[in-house]
């Protein structure tokens, strides 16, 4: 049997997975990242989080195969060079020679979207589809699209990302420093921002009920708020889907994929999300286009682990 980590890095957990031939998690290890320090402590503690995971089956680092490390930001996976990371402060190091040389084994490097994005497309909901993206709609949104096995990466290893295509001409300002993104809109972060300017402008909403204070509303809030057929997050949430559903015709346009799959963390109010959402996709698709099926992740937190434990798969010569 032959053995495969996959390691989905981000800016508060690192999580660590053994995934056998049959793309099956069967041992995993999380632990804190501790964004802001040194890359020399995080590399450390990936390679301790390999070797407890590893040590929960029995199994020593000569039977796996190969690992692979989804991290968020610009990544060139041909020679592993990461030019860009958020908040991690990895720009220009040489994180696949400093894993490789902690742990011995073959490292394979990926932005983390794209792993999470082949990981559903080889073991989740993407499974059996050719051509197949996701949308990731966390604190910010990502995405990735892998089309007969092979993940999208464009010609200079940057293309997918879906979260700043512009949606609001003079919008919103984003992260990354224009105005109008997808992600302005559409991430967990978006959809709290929309709550909180229409919660100040409605005292009479009843997610104030949940809350005593702006700075507590969370992503849950709103469906809480739903929950109580509150008018005004409803609203909010209607405007959410149209700001989305934007961002999906233009994906629809550009790659036309058989599904697309959402993950993060709105994803897991599954069809309350994904039925309205198919409604106005479906309402304002080009022409004789026919809709994309759309659904919620399959493999939920565990796509990232996945994908990049199945990374050597790709062909980055």
């Amino acid at each position: 049997m032959n053995y495969y980590i996959g390691i989905d890095l981000g800016g508060t957990n690192i999580a660590v997975g053994v995934v056998d031939e049959s793309y099956h998690i069967i041992s995993k290890y999380n632990m804190q990242t501790k964004a802001g320090r040194p890359a020399n402590e995080i590399c450390d503690d990936m390679a301790y989080c390999v070797r407890q995971a590893i040590l929960k089956i029995g199994c020593t680092m000569e039977e796996i195969v190969r690992i692979g490390i989804g991290i968020p930001g610009t990544i060139h996976a041909k020679t592993g060079e990461i030019s860009f990371t958020n908040n991690l402060g990895f720009d220009g190091l040489p994180i696949k020679k400093m894993m490789q040389d902690r742990l011995g084994c073959k490292i394979y490097l990926e932005n983390d979207a794209n792993a999470a994005a082949y990981g559903e497309a080889l073991a989740g909901a993407g499974r059996g589809k050719n051509h197949m993206l996701m949308l990731t709609l966390g604190t910010g949104v990502g995405g990735g699209y892998v089309t007969d096995g092979r993940i999208f990466a464009g010609g200079n290893n940057m293309g997918g990302e879906f979260g700043h295509m512009g949606i609001v001409m003079n919008g919103r300002p984003c992260t990354c420093g224009r105005r109008g993104c997808l992600e302005a809109y559409a991430s967990a972060t978006g959809l709290i921002q929309s709550m909180r300017e229409a919660m100040e402008l409605h005292p009479e909403s009843l997610a104030w009920q949940k809350v005593l204070a702006l700075e507590e509303v969370e992503g849950k809030t709103i469906f809480q708020a739903m929950d109580l057929n509150d008018a005004i997050a409803n609203q909010v949430f209607e405007q959410y889907i149209e700001y989305l559903s934007y961002g999906i015709l233009n994906l629809i346009n550009i790659f036309m994929p058989e599904i697309i799959i959402l993950g993060g963390g709105i994803s897991n109010q599954g069809e309350r999300l994904v039925s309205p959402l198919r409604k106005k996709v479906g309402q304002n698709i080009y022409g004789e286009m026919t809709c994309p099926q759309i659904a919620c992740a399959e493999l939920k937190n565990d796509a990232g682990i996945v994908g990049a434990a199945l990374l050597g798969n790709q062909d980055y010569s």
